[in-house]
């Protein structure tokens, strides 16, 4: 099983920082809000990933983010800005998880 730091960096690589890196000026006012509002949500998320003390505990909370009601209305949202997301990382996510 891949420990808690793999865990972590896998899900900044893949979906934390290109969320946290994207421009605001590659998107159109309408879109600028929402960005902001996805960007806030992932710096309180990454924050909290790693505050968690163990990789079961990361894997815990991210199958629990997957189905989270807060989550899926930012999934929505990362979806329309063209975002990478925790359910688009899912498989790749539990298979390291798994090794």
């Amino acid at each position: 099983m891949a420990n808690k730091q793999e865990l972590i960096h896998f899900l900044e690589q893949h979906v934390f920082n290109p969320i946290l890196r994207a421009k605001p000026d590659d998107y159109s006012d309408r879109d600028r809000a929402a960005l902001e509002h996805v960007q806030k949500s992932t710096t309180s998320e990454k924050d909290r990933y790693h505050h968690y003390g163990s990789a079961d505990e990361v894997i815990l909370n991210f199958k629990r983010d997957l189905h989270s009601t807060a989550a899926k209305k930012v999934d929505s949202e990362l979806s329309r800005l063209k975002l990478p997301s925790l359910p688009e990382v899912k498989d790749e996510f539990l298979k390291l998880a798994e090794n």
